[in-house]
């Protein structure tokens, strides 16, 4: 009879016990959410870290557990009262102290790891809540706030920092900017967090002792002396320092259309509220002088790009798709480093053909550098930017090498100066190509055998050559119809346009006198006599008609070669598209987790005569110069990072970013 009492009398005890716990961690883990600046990702979850002050709570309550376990089996009545009494005293320590857990917890996000921000037990897990308590209120913070950027002397112009300049303090709000930021070392932590996504093996989650800041972590690699204050550098003459930024940001809609493409990402990381808060903190902190976007989803870029792209100081113009599509290109640049002299958009659908019948565009701007008024009687020659998102289909490279032709021709037209020569050029964006094959040769080389090629070989995204049918290119690869020659030039440009008067000896007006429907009478000629009357006689030597000349003006002839197309832009790419320290080829995009570069940034630039073809970097120098860049990664990195996007790069692509000098000639 005593012990079946004693055990009535320990069940509850139990359960007050086990609740009292409950409500202990949940008080001590709603405290610490609130000690820390947490980001909301759409205000659905807010990220609790695992730091110290977790662990030394953890520690507080399994001590805690143990005394008020043998204070219960003691005695019960009073192990009720003691219990109570400790849980009400340590919790109301904790909540009225929370500050004196741990000295490290002062450094906020600096001190704790990026990558356990994100882990998915943290994303999925809800707070417990327990004897009906309330959880936090949320705080809605601002999509995106103005962050600081510490320009180094040596990046004074171009306004890129690099890294590990920068203090983690001043990113202490925001996550996502930390990505940039250096951190001190991070905690090792017990176990890594489940994958949460089946049939995604070759997608693994980065090691939880390494933060995502280190994982991607991109050098500024710099190829110049250090400039002054003013981005004009000392030496044998003033030079127009800038900086380009080539980013194709992934349109929402199409994101969405082939949702297959990313079942590797949290579904709030995918949301375009914090994508674009992402995206906006990327543009502040590399604070590129042009930008050039594609994927720009056209609702998105009126209310929401363009407006806040306006208030950091860009003038925007955008091009959308042709047809039903959603999204486009745009190109952006700040008034006081230019000034617009054109902008003209390209489209490349053309009705009734069937080799053009797709909905892609370009855009290509000419604008004109301003020098300090200090600087005196000088010029700067204009600079032609180019944007463009070409066709993906792998299996058309025939479309694509089309419309590249048309591209690159409307290039030729706003670049051409009045000598004939062009003016220096920055040809970027997304051309669905990879390094070396025969679409990115012709944009670098200037001269492409096509002929019998088939038509995936172009592109080099894919291998079809198992396939029995493969497309093959014919020559000519576009009609004359297109007014573009061979040399990707409009044909109006390569033939001035005749006059429309025509001048005529009298001798050849003699010659019509006697022709033969000059002794024809005309069908309904009223009669009237003494004048329509009469026949004209044939006159006595006349036995054959006299041979009539053409008048009508001719179609304008051009050479059209046999299956060899060129241009004559002088390009050569940013980027060498291979990491010599890593052993391993550059990515910018990693579909599906395989990694391939298919976007760049080329820029007009005479190349040099070597033998060694992996140096593309070798060119003389002229009128624009490769000062730049900012190093891409590999596709071992970013399979650590769990590939594109992620919490830290809300994109598919990766960013390219490059600083050039132009040459500042006297009047």
């Amino acid at each position: 009879m005593i012990a079946s009492c004693l055990c009535y009398l320990l069940l509850p005890a139990a359960r007050l016990f086990r609740a009292l716990s409950d409500a202990f961690f949940t008080c001590r883990k709603n405290a610490l959410l609130a000690k820390s600046s947490s980001t909301q990702v759409d205000g659905d979850f807010a990220m609790a870290p695992r730091g110290p002050d977790q662990e030394e709570c953890e520690g507080l309550l399994q001590q805690w557990q143990e005394e008020g376990s043998s204070q219960a089996l003691s005695s019960v009545s009073e192990g009720l009262l003691v219990d109570k009494g400790v849980a009400e005293s340590s919790l109301a320590h904790l909540m009225d102290n929370p500050g004196e857990q741990d000295a490290a917890s002062e450094d906020k996000w600096s001190s704790r790891q990026l990558s356990d921000l994100w882990a998915p037990e943290n994303l999925e897990e809800p707070f417990p809540e327990v004897l009906g308590e309330e959880p936090l209120p949320e705080v809605e913070g601002p999509m995106w706030a103005e962050v600081p950027v510490q320009t180094g002397p040596q990046y004074a112009d171009c306004a890129v920092s690099p890294v590990g300049a920068l203090a983690a303090e001043q990113w202490e709000e925001d996550p996502a900017v930390v990505a940039w930021s250096i951190a001190p070392e991070p905690v090792p932590q017990e176990e890594a967090p489940i994958w949460p996504f089946e049939g995604l093996g070759q997608l693994q989650p980065p090691p939880m002792e390494i933060p995502y800041h280190e994982i991607l972590w991109r050098e500024w690699e710099d190829f110049s002396t250090q400039p002054d204050a003013q981005g004009l550098e000392a030496g044998d003459g003033p030079q127009f320092q800038f900086s380009l930024m080539s980013y194709n940001i992934l349109a929402q809609d199409l994101m969405q259309q082939s949702s297959e493409l990313y079942l590797h990402c949290h579904p709030d990381i995918l949301s375009w509220n914090y994508r674009f808060a992402n995206l906006m903190q990327e543009f502040q902190h590399w604070d590129p002088d042009i930008l050039c976007l594609q994927e720009v989803q056209e609702d998105h870029y009126w209310q929401q790009l363009e407006p806040s792209l306006r208030t950091m100081g860009f003038t925007c113009f955008y091009k959308r798709r042709t047809g039903y599509k959603t999204d486009g290109c745009a190109v952006c640049y700040k008034p006081t480093r230019f000034r617009l002299l054109c902008a003209s958009p390209v489209e490349y659908f053309r009705p009734g053909l069937e080799l053009l019948n797709r909905d892609n565009v370009g855009l290509v701007l000419l604008l004109q550098p301003l020098v300090p008024e200090g600087l005196g009687q000088v010029s700067v020659a204009p600079l032609c930017v180019a944007n463009t998102h070409v066709l993906y289909n792998p299996r058309r490279g025939d479309v694509k090498l089309a419309q590249m032709a048309i591209f690159l021709a409307e290039v030729d037209k706003v670049a051409r100066l009045s000598d004939g020569s062009h003016c220096p050029i920055i040809l970027c964006g997304d051309l669905n190509s990879v390094p070396d094959s025969p679409l990115y040769n012709f944009v670098r080389d200037g001269e492409l055998q096509y002929h019998g090629m088939p038509a995936w070989k172009v592109s080099g995204q894919e291998d079809f050559s198992h396939q029995l049918y493969q497309r093959k290119l014919q020559a000519p690869l576009w009609p004359s119809s297109l007014g573009i020659t061979d040399c990707c030039q409009y044909v109006t440009s390569c033939h001035p346009k005749r006059s429309e008067k025509r001048k005529y000896s009298r001798d050849f007006l003699l010659r019509f006198r006697f022709c033969s429907i000059a002794c024809q009478r005309p069908v309904g000629l009223v009669l009237m006599e003494g004048v329509t009357d009469t026949k004209p006689e044939r006159p006595a030597g006349w036995a054959e008609p006299v041979v009539e000349e053409d008048v009508s003006e001719p179609e304008p002839d051009f050479p059209r070669t046999v299956g060899t197309i060129q241009h004559c832009l002088h390009l050569t790419s940013v980027y060498t598209h291979f990491l010599p320290q890593h052993g391993r080829p550059e990515v910018t995009t990693m579909p599906l987790g395989l990694g391939m570069t298919v976007d760049y940034i080329f820029f007009s630039a005479e190349s040099c005569e070597n033998g060694n073809r992996t140096d593309r970097r070798l060119c003389h120098d002229g009128t624009l110069k490769l000062l730049g860049r900012l190093s891409l990664l590999s596709e071992e990195i970013l399979w650590a990072a769990n590939g594109l996007p992620n919490p830290f790069c809300s994109s598919d692509h990766l960013c390219l970013l490059a600083s050039f000098e132009m040459e500042v000639t006297a009047l």
